[in-house]
């Protein structure tokens, strides 16, 4: 693949991986195997409420290949195959779940020095189709993203971004919901390993007129132990700590507070992944 700049679903991700990735209210449990052939097995139960659910999953890579299948308990099957170039400078993915044969998509990745774009199209009748493209370099990067609904004949959506990237820090601003939002984020590394990091969110939504701020950042407690916060103008804290139990093996206990209703209790999460 090319050096160029990032695919659009990348804009703006690295501050909301910072903000959300990992925050969890629920219990999960989850196991992960490998093996010599190039399989993984995954299997994950989760408890949300008084309902519990769970599903098995299995990734087998070859060469430039990765085959991924998951089994749910509600009866589902998903399936995911994935082709590195497969033609030169591209990345094609072909997804589909059972029983909804109608939710199957297909989508081509193109990467250029100065330049990638996507498009992915629905696989039924009435298929819905979504281009993204980004023009730049790996320090800055212009975006837009379309989607357009074959069986309406208009636009689902459209969607612009741009995303500057140095050495200790990021930004990105999307304008999105078809002019309606307008999201700006910032990442700042606190040191060279990149393991301690601040980021800061605002989104602005103008049929509203409701603004949306966060804060939150991530910290290194030793090389075992990670803590995470993060707090917005609405008054929802949340914070969690993630400690590697055994190599390859973290857990994870997650809290949300509403600072603004302190008579409730607060949510609390619990997520165990073990991995060999």
């Amino acid at each position: 693949m090319s050096k160029g700049p990032v695919l659009f679903a990348d804009i703006g991700k690295k501050a909301k991986d910072l903000l959300t990735k990992d925050y969890n209210s629920d219990q999960k449990f989850s196991v992960s195997t490998y093996s010599d052939s190039g399989v993984a097995l995954t299997s994950t139960a989760v408890k949300k409420g008084g309902l519990s659910t769970g599903d098995v999953a299995a990734l087998y890579m070859y060469k430039n290949t990765t085959f991924d299948v998951k089994f749910d308990t509600g009866s589902n099957i998903s399936t995911t195959l994935t082709f590195t170039d497969f033609l030169p400078s591209t990345k094609t993915i072909a997804s589909i779940k059972f029983p909804d044969y109608n939710s199957g998509k297909l989508e081509v990745q193109y990467f250029h020095d100065r330049a990638s774009f996507t498009t992915a199209v629905a696989l039924n009748q009435s298929p819905a189709i979504d281009v993204t493209a980004t023009i730049g370099t790996p320090t800055i990067a212009f975006g837009a993203e379309a989607g357009y609904d074959t069986t309406l004949g208009s636009f689902t959506k459209y969607t612009a971004g741009i995303s500057v990237t140095k050495p200790d820090s990021y930004a990105s601003m999307i304008l999105g919901d078809k002019g309606d939002s307008l999201q700006a984020s910032y990442v700042h590394h606190l040191d060279l390993l990149k393991k301690s990091s601040v980021a800061g969110e605002i989104t602005r939504r103008f049929s509203t007129n409701e603004n949306t701020f966060t804060i939150g950042g991530s910290f290194p407690v030793d090389h075992l132990t990670v803590v995470k916060a993060k707090l917005n103008n609405h008054g929802k804290l949340g914070a969690l700590v993630q400690h590697e139990v055994i190599p390859k093996s973290v857990l994870t206990i997650s809290s949300e507070v509403d600072t603004k209703a302190l008579d409730k209790s607060p949510r609390f999460g619990l997520a165990i992944a073990l991995k060999p």
